[in-house]
C-alpha cells in the first residue's frame, strides 16, 4: 500500500500574509512577576482576541491584564465566569461603558518588558524557521534563559 504525503500547509505553521509580507504573531501570557505561562503562535491576521481564551484557559487568576484588542463581550464574560477581574481599557467604538482599575492595568508593562527581553534573542526576533514547532521552540528557549537570569 502507498503512502500518501500530508501537503504542507503554511496555516498549519502560524504563517499569514498582509500587507507587509508573510508574518507570524506571538501571543504571551504572564504571571505576576513577568515570568512566562503560556505561549501561542498564530498567522499574522489573527486577531489577538481569537487566541485569547486559550491563553487563560486553566488559569487561576485574580485579575487578567490586556490591552484594548482584547476587549469584547464573549472574552469579558469567559474572564467574569473565571471569577477574576477584567482590567482592559475600552475600545473608543465601545458603546456601553464599563470601569477598570487603571493603577492595576499599569501592571501591563510586564508582558511588554517580558517581550522586550525575548526579542533581545536573535531567533524569536525573527523568523527564521520554516516551521511553527521550530519557531515555539525558540520561544520556549528564550523564555528559560529569561527565567534564569
Amino acid at each position: 500500500m502507498q503512502q500518501v504525503k500530508k501537503k504542507y500547509l503554511q496555516a498549519d505553521e502560524a504563517i499569514g500574509k498582509s500587507k507587509g509580507g508573510k508574518s507570524t504573531k506571538v501571543h504571551v501570557s504572564v504571571d505576576a512577576l513577568g515570568n512566562p505561562r503560556r505561549i501561542i503562535l498564530t498567522a499574522g491576521q489573527a486577531h489577538d482576541v481569537v487566541t485569547a481564551p486559550a491563553l487563560i484557559e486553566g488559569e487561576d487568576t485574580q485579575a487578567v491584564i490586556a490591552d484594548k484588542a482584547y476587549d469584547s463581550d464573549a472574552f469579558l464574560a469567559l474572564i467574569a465566569q473565571m471569577g477574576a477581574q477584567a482590567v482592559i481599557p475600552l475600545k473608543s467604538n465601545r458603546i456601553e461603558q464599563r470601569q477598570y482599575d487603571e493603577n492595576l492595568y499599569a501592571d501591563r508593562n510586564k508582558i511588554e518588558r517580558f517581550y522586550n527581553k525575548a526579542k533581545q534573542y536573535r531567533r524569536p526576533a525573527t523568523r527564521y524557521e520554516k516551521t511553527a514547532r521550530n519557531y515555539l521552540a525558540f520561544w520556549y528557549i528564550a523564555s528559560c534563559v529569561i527565567l534564569t537570569l
